[in-house]
């Protein structure tokens, strides 16, 4: 059995991956009266004076919404919110095990920007934060930024920024091993869908010298003119020798390859113009944009995928956990960029010098203390720099 087969199977066995599990024993009369009626009242009163004490009354500081549109679900497209719930529902299992966060999926039955940033607002008051999943671009840059301005509490899409910051941390590391500086590297985005545009912005904010975005298009370049506001921004402060063609121009004399796009794209030929010691991460899943194996007989010097049967997975898991922990737990308004260059130190920091190396740049997926690091790293940055 292959693992599609099996995690179908699973997915059957399990029926649902995710449970509420009370905290309250209701086993006597007494019980029945603390916990509900006619004891429930008291806090109910409570938050009606004093909306903040929903923090402290009910489980609301510790709890996220993950929500879709079901636009962009990992690979498959748009295949709609409910055939995405099985995605919101192991997202919400990663909440929990690795971050200790209770989180709850919710898939919107629309596709209308205002209508999902309207229904999001009016439930905003039941969670502490919300992370946006699986929305297509451009739509989710309007629907973050619109929830931002309306909303008191973390919004966060894992899409854009998980993505952004565990590749921020990957980059550090590799570029300090292969002896360079962030300052004099340049670096090729291929994909310029929600992920590509925030690991590029991200990536200029930790100092990254020149960076050039690759879209089906071509390099994108200051004389293009651009209908995605977002490619017409890009093409403003990318590009530094305004280079234009194909990918295969892009990373000619590259130090790092970035890849959110499709498999394949990549050729050993791509690899062996880049400059020295160059550094891939071909991160399309379930297929990179080339095979690590390729990628490493090709020259390249620090290989990194999506994938968890090879050295090196960037994955989302070492970030989201750990960011709405440390978010909730200081109540932030908000999660800003230097929470999130906080959190990209914090995991990159996490690999010491003496253990860094071609195979281990970032740590493991699975490593659990990632996300009580990112947490402090993130809660201690909120609280220096809070209005």
């Amino acid at each position: 059995m292959d693992v599609k087969e099996e995690a179908l199977k699973k997915h059957y066995d399990w029926n649902g991956k995710i449970e509420v599990i009370s905290r309250a024993p209701i086993n006597t009369r007494e019980d029945l009266s603390l916990a509900y009626t006619p004891g429930v009242a008291q806090p109910c009163l409570e938050i009606a004076k004093d909306p903040d004490l929903s923090y402290k009354l009910t489980r609301r500081s510790n709890l996220v919404a993950v929500i879709t549109d079901g636009t962009a679900v990992l690979g498959l497209g748009d295949i709609g919110g409910l055939a995405g719930m099985p995605v919101m529902e192991g997202k919400c299992c990663l909440f929990k095990e690795f971050g200790g966060v209770d989180a709850f999926p919710l898939c919107v039955k629309s596709k209308d920007p205002d209508e999902i940033v309207r229904t999001i607002e009016l439930i905003a008051d039941s969670f502490g934060g919300i992370n946006l999943e699986d929305i297509s671009a451009p739509r989710c840059f309007e629907i973050e930024a619109k929830l931002k301005e309306r909303l008191d509490i973390p919004v966060f899409h894992d899409d854009q920024h998980g993505t952004a910051i565990v590749v921020g941390a990957a980059v550090m590391n590799s570029v300090k091993l292969a002896g360079k500086k962030l300052s004099d590297i340049t670096v090729v985005i291929n994909g310029a869908g929600s992920a590509g545009v925030a690991i590029g912005k991200f990536l200029l904010k930790l100092g990254v010298g020149n960076l050039v975005m690759v879209d089906i298009g071509g390099i994108i370049n200051r004389d293009e003119n651009y209908q995605n506001p977002a490619h017409a921004e890009l093409s403003k402060i990318t590009n530094k020798e305004n280079r234009k063609g194909t990918l295969a121009d892009a990373m000619r004399g590259a130090d790092v390859f970035v890849g959110v796009s499709k498999p394949n794209l990549v050729t050993p030929e791509m690899v062996k113009s880049m400059a020295e010691k160059p550094i891939i991460f071909p991160m399309a899943n379930p297929s990179p944009e080339i095979t690590y194996e390729l990628a490493k007989e090709s020259g390249a010097f620090i290989v990194g995928t999506g994938r968890s049967d090879y050295p090196n997975q960037i994955n989302n898991v070492l970030v989201f956990p750990g960011v709405f922990k440390g978010a909730l737990a200081v109540r932030a308004k908000a999660i800003t960029e230097d929470m999130k260059l906080a959190a990209a130190k914090a995991i990159a920091e996490l690999v010491p010098d003496d253990k860094l190396s071609p195979e281990y740049i970032i740590p493991s997926a699975l490593d659990k203390n990632v996300a009580n690091a990112v947490a402090k790293a993130v809660a201690e940055c909120w609280e220096k720099n809070k209005q």
